[in-house]
């Protein structure tokens, strides 16, 4: 009875405290006594406390960190023996459905293996283009230039094989520019440069020398000299006599030969190789050689024909001998110079459609001054 009782009692206990007893707790309220039962009866009635979570002991934890490693390296090695079999798939991928797919899948491991991104040389063409738009080395002459931007400047500039031709040289307007101290005008320069459009990129501007700096009348001259060309002179249109020339008449100016006679000589190659051809010596009326003792007046498109005494012409009346005098380029005599500048004056007038030079109109004003 006493037995039983004692069971009873022990089952009230953990069915209250909502344990099931065991492990040595069970071995103890067995053993327990009245005395103790009612203890532990009263103990039990209070709310249990939060068991703390077991902490696992050294050496288990260091068992599990070798299982742990253990696993890593055969996963590891397993890794690496799939891939020796060229098959690009981790061990962790699934399995492809099919051979087909497993084809595939190899087939696609293996290109994006050895696919490189590989720069294709240019076309022969594209290459030759490319070349021919680099200039290096070519002689030439600052003509004008204006500002572009906020430090460049856009240059126009005459050259011995490729003519008249536009350039942008940048960063020139800098202070410390290597390009600000050689774009001088009247200096002969070797250029270099790239493109092939309408504007092209200054590369290097190099002095060459071997010409004094222009100044008083000559350099005014000199000025003159720019606005024909870049008035007369069609871009990308070569004239190695006309860029020759231009170097000796800034030669004779920096010297100080009299510009009137340089000029003269000048206007009359420049008419002469940009297609105005002029020829001074030949009557085309009479067919026949001009005479020195006769009158003549100069049409633009017809030539050198008699003058007559009643015809109003705005035409101007020159003597034969000073169009032989013009024809050689012989100035010497003081009535040459004085009807072939009032001659040439007409006939570029004539071929600029009535557009007025601005540096001939400041010549003009200075000797009214």
């Amino acid at each position: 009875m006493a037995t039983s009782e004692l069971d009873t009692t022990r089952d009230e206990i953990a069915t209250s405290a909502d344990l099931t007893p065991t492990g040595g707790n069970a071995s103890a309220a067995r053993t327990a006594s009245p005395s103790q039962m009612s203890q532990m009866s009263q103990t039990s009635s209070q709310p249990a406390r939060p068991s703390r979570p077991t902490r696992p002991s050294r050496a288990s934890s260091a068992a599990t960190r070798v299982v742990d490693d253990e696993a890593s390296e055969a996963f590891r090695e397993a890794e690496i023996a799939g891939k020796g079999k060229g098959n690009g798939r981790r061990d962790t991928d699934p399995p492809p459905a099919n051979a087909d797919e497993t084809a595939k899948a190899t087939k696609a491991a293996e290109a994006t293996k050895t696919t490189k991104r590989v720069r294709r040389a240019p076309s022969p063409a594209r290459a030759a283009e490319r070349e021919q738009s680099r200039v290096s080395e070519q002689p030439g002459f600052v003509l004008h230039s204006y500002p572009y931007r906020e430090t460049s400047l856009i240059i126009d500039v005459l050259t011995r094989d490729h003519g008249r031709i536009a350039l942008v040289a940048k960063g020139a307007k800098r202070p410390h520019s290597a390009l600000r101290g050689a774009l001088q005008t009247f200096q002969p320069l070797s250029l270099a440069w790239l493109g092939k459009g309408e504007l092209r990129t200054l590369t290097k501007a190099e002095w060459v020398g071997g010409l004094r700096p222009l100044e008083g009348d000559a350099l005014l001259s000199g000025f003159y000299l720019n606005e024909l060309l870049v008035k007369f002179c069609a871009r990308d249109d070569p004239h190695d006599k006309l860029f020759q020339h231009y170097l000796t008449t800034l030669h004779h100016l920096a010297h100080g030969e009299p510009a009137g006679i340089i000029l003269r000589a000048f206007e009359r190659v420049l008419l002469r190789e940009t297609g105005y051809a002029v020829a001074f010596d030949r009557c085309t009326q009479t067919r026949g050689k001009v005479v020195p003792e006769r009158q003549y007046v100069f049409h633009p498109d017809w030539g050198v024909r008699p003058a007559r005494g009643d015809e109003l012409s705005d035409w101007p009346v020159v003597s034969g001998q000073t169009l032989l005098d013009m024809e050689q380029d012989d100035y010497t005599r003081a009535q040459t110079v004085q009807q072939s500048k009032l001659l040439m004056r007409f006939l570029l007038n004539h071929h600029l459609g009535g557009v007025p030079l601005n540096t001939r109109q400041i010549l003009l004003d200075l000797q009214k001054l």
